[in-house]
C-alpha cells in the first residue's frame, strides 16, 4: 500500500507540474504574437490616422498588392492620411489567425466616404474583407485584401458592376 501512495503521488506531481509549465492548446508563439502586435499597430494608425509607430510594424521593403498597382510602405502611409481626410471609418476585427510568418483577419468596415478613395463611392459604407499580412522578423513584408464580393458590388456604381455575360475574364465557355 505504501509503494502505491509513493506512486501516486509522484504521478500526481509530475501531472500537475506538465500542467502547469505546459503551453495552453492553441496558444501563440512569441513570434506570431509579435506579429500580431504589429498588425494591431497598422489597425490601430488606420482608426486614429496616427503614423508614428508604423515603421515599428511595417518593414521599409513592404509591398501591398492592391489592384492600383504594388504599393509601398510610404503608399501605407498615405492611404491611411487619405481615409481619415476622406470621411470616417471605424473597423472592427471579428477574427484574427496568427502564425510565425502570417497573420489573417476577418473584418467589417463602417462609416461615410467622401469618394475620393479609389475603389470607394461618397456615401456610407460597411463592408468586410480578410486581410492577409505575411512577417519577416515582426514587421509587416506584403499585405493582400479580399473583399466580400456582394458587399463591393453593392459599393460600385452601376456603371462599375459587371455580369458574368459581360465581364471579360469570365470562364463562360459556351461560345
Amino acid at each position: 500500500m505504501r509503494n502505491f501512495l509513493f506512486l501516486t503521488t509522484i504521478a500526481l506531481f509530475f501531472f500537475c507540474a506538465a500542467c502547469t509549465t505546459a503551453e495552453k492548446p492553441g496558444g501563440l508563439s512569441a513570434t506570431a504574437q509579435k506579429n500580431l502586435d504589429a498588425f494591431y499597430t497598422v489597425d490601430s494608425a488606420f482608426q486614429s490616422g496616427d503614423l508614428s509607430r508604423i515603421d515599428d510594424a511595417v518593414a521599409s521593403d513592404f509591398v501591398d498588392h492592391t489592384p492600383y498597382g504594388d504599393w509601398n510602405r510610404d503608399s501605407l502611409k498615405t492611404m491611411i492620411t487619405k481615409m481619415k481626410t476622406a470621411g470616417n471609418m471605424k473597423s472592427e476585427i471579428r477574427k484574427v489567425l496568427a502564425d510565425d510568418e502570417y497573420v489573417m483577419g476577418w473584418l467589417r468596415w463602417s462609416g461615410t466616404s467622401d469618394g475620393s478613395i479609389p475603389g470607394m463611392p461618397a456615401g456610407p459604407f460597411n463592408m468586410s474583407g480578410v486581410e492577409v499580412v505575411r512577417f519577416k522578423d515582426g514587421k509587416a513584408v506584403e499585405h493582400w485584401a479580399f473583399m466580400d464580393a456582394v458587399e463591393a458590388m453593392k459599393m460600385m456604381s452601376p456603371s462599375q458592376q459587371t455580369t458574368p455575360s459581360t465581364n471579360p475574364t469570365s470562364t463562360d465557355k459556351s461560345n
